[in-house]
């Protein structure tokens, strides 16, 4: 049995995030165990087609929050990053158009113009009536019937599930924010009005894919990231793990980023909140590559379509220099054809056979999730063990949220 003082599962931006921050605070009695053979999480990149390739889809690094900035530059200095403007867009009704839809329904034709804006004009929250709790009766609620049934229903089907009322709404309220006065005022002026939705401004590593920047903050744990260590057990009264291959780590404190369905055992917690724990949902995608250059700007591209297959697009040639093609996600339910067994499994060399299953992609936001994970989550760490992270808070969180979380708990466990 190997004894730490910290004990960090998972080398995605989490885990890293937290094991760098002990190390510059001077702490040295750490391990970060990782099931893959590489740092990164759905934050890997590889080489296709001579330019890289984000297995785990679209990450990039917001602008919002400057101090986790700054810390990642350190790692990856700010020279080597290219910032841009975000441009996505929506495929729909056989054309495409920008993205919120209902800040640029000015982009369709006069008829649909006007159907879609006596359309929101007569939606719940315009016309007084109560929000409802139900999924599918929030977003008719809050956006109306001609935008629920045309893009964001036939959308979230695609990108999370099939019965949408297991859902929840308590995290619709991060939606871009477009009211009918200023979806009006956008069809008068042909402008797009209301709140910027997230990544209005990110940056992308200039010569790499965005996993670089965790290989290198994996190179700066000097031999403190043990590779092939998936952990399928935990002991919350001794703050154990128990490795797939039968290894022992103790710790005074564990941070765990990794899903909490990994652990196929758990010890010392009750039976209801095991319980519990065995309800939280995620669903799989699937990444497929692409050579062709798409005729447009955009980098990403919402696709409703429920005839194709995938749900959105990225278009790499707009965003990584000097590459060229696009990649497509997909739900795993969705997929046409079964790609690799793991984790970043590649099934084919070329073309579009070059395709990648990520098995935890996002992390459902079902109804009554916050509840369970707040009483995990606190009863966790009361034993010394902290979740992290998307998989750790088991939240659809992006990378600069990630380590803003970390780094704000490295500081409060080492008593800033």
């Amino acid at each position: 049995m190997e004894k730490v003082k910290y004990l960090i599962l998972g080398a995605g931006p989490a885990g890293l995030t937290f094991a760098n921050m002990l190390k510059r605070r001077g702490e040295d009695s750490f391990l970060l165990l990782e099931k893959e053979q590489e740092a990164g999480g759905l934050c890997r990149s590889v080489q296709v087609d001579e330019s890289p390739f984000d297995i785990g889809g679209g990450h990039f690094l917001d602008v919002k929050r400057p101090e986790v900035n700054d810390f990642l530059f350190s790692f990856m200095p700010r020279e080597e990053w290219e910032l841009f403007e975000r441009d996505s867009r929506i495929y729909i009704h056989g054309k495409t158009v920008g993205h919120p839809l209902e800040a640029n329904i000015w982009q369709f034709d006069l008829e649909e113009q006007v159907a879609y804006l006596s359309s929101i004009a007569r939606a719940g929250c315009n016309s007084g009536k109560d929000k409802p709790e139900n999924f599918v009766e929030w977003i008719r609620w809050k956006l109306g019937d001609q935008i629920a049934d045309d893009y964001m229903l036939p959308y979230n089907r695609k990108m999370y599930a099939e019965d949408l009322n297991a859902l929840g709404t308590y995290w619709l309220e991060k939606l871009p924010d477009v009211s009918f006065e200023e979806t009006l005022r956008s069809c008068l002026t042909h402008r797009p009005y209301g709140k910027q939705p997230g990544h209005a401004s990110f940056y992308y590593p200039k010569a790499f894919g965005y996993g670089e920047l965790w290989l290198r903050m994996a190179r700066e744990l000097s031999g403190r990231v043990l590779y092939h260590r998936g952990v399928k057990a935990l002991d919350c009264h001794r703050r154990q793990v128990r490795t797939a291959s039968g290894e022992i780590f103790q710790a005074e404190r564990i941070i765990t980023t990794i899903p909490w369905a990994e652990y196929e055992e758990i010890q010392g917690m009750p039976e209801e909140m095991i319980a519990s724990v065995r309800t939280l949902k995620h669903n799989a995608i699937e990444t497929r590559y692409y050579p062709e250059n798409l005729d447009t700007k955009a980098q990403w591209i919402y696709v409703p379509d429920d005839t194709i297959s995938f749900h959105r697009i990225l278009v790499r040639h707009n965003f990584c220099t000097g590459s060229r093609g696009y990649w497509t996600e997909t739900r795993q339910e969705r997929c046409r054809e079964a790609a690799g067994k793991d984790t970043g499994g590649a099934d084919g060399n070329e073309g579009n056979n070059i395709r990648f299953l990520n098995p935890y992609a996002y992390p459902l936001n079902t109804a009554g999730k916050p509840e369970a994970m707040k009483k995990l989550l606190d009863y966790c760490s009361a034993k010394g063990i902290y979740g992290l992270g998307r998989w750790g808070e088991h939240s659809h969180h992006n990378s600069d949220v990630v380590v803003e979380h970390a780094m704000k708990l490295a500081e409060r466990l080492l008593g800033r």
